[in-house]
């Protein structure tokens, strides 16, 4: 919820400038080629869809690793689970819990995803 709060001020702020600033020009000098004036806010706005696609990029790996090991170890709890489940007397034991396993079917997902 806090990541969505400052995702939304940080486009609103964003939204905010690029309006404010949609009459100011600029040339842009780079390696001695001069572009034609320009709006502020394209070089800007074209900067920050580049960080955040590059940043994408660099995270997406890393992402797809945490969620496999997720997984695996969903499954290594549940099987260690089971294997708990088995080695308990049927008599059963005063004061034990319950079994700690999800029910078959359901699926869990991850807090990240919406």
């Amino acid at each position: 919820m806090v990541r969505l709060i400052l995702v939304v001020i940080l486009l609103t702020l964003s939204l905010t400038f690029f309006l404010q600033n949609r009459s100011e020009e600029a040339v842009l000098h780079y390696f001695g080629a001069t572009s034609k004036p320009t709006p502020i806010y394209k070089p800007i706005l074209t900067a920050f869809g580049a960080g955040v696609f590059i940043m994408g990029l660099l995270l997406f790996p890393a992402w797809i690793k945490l969620r496999m090991e997720l997984r695996r170890s969903r499954k290594a709890l549940q099987l260690a689970e089971e294997e708990l489940d088995r080695h308990r007397s049927p008599s059963g034991i005063p004061g034990s819990r319950p079994p700690l396993s999800y029910p078959r079917g359901e699926v869990l997902e991850d807090e990240d995803v919406l």
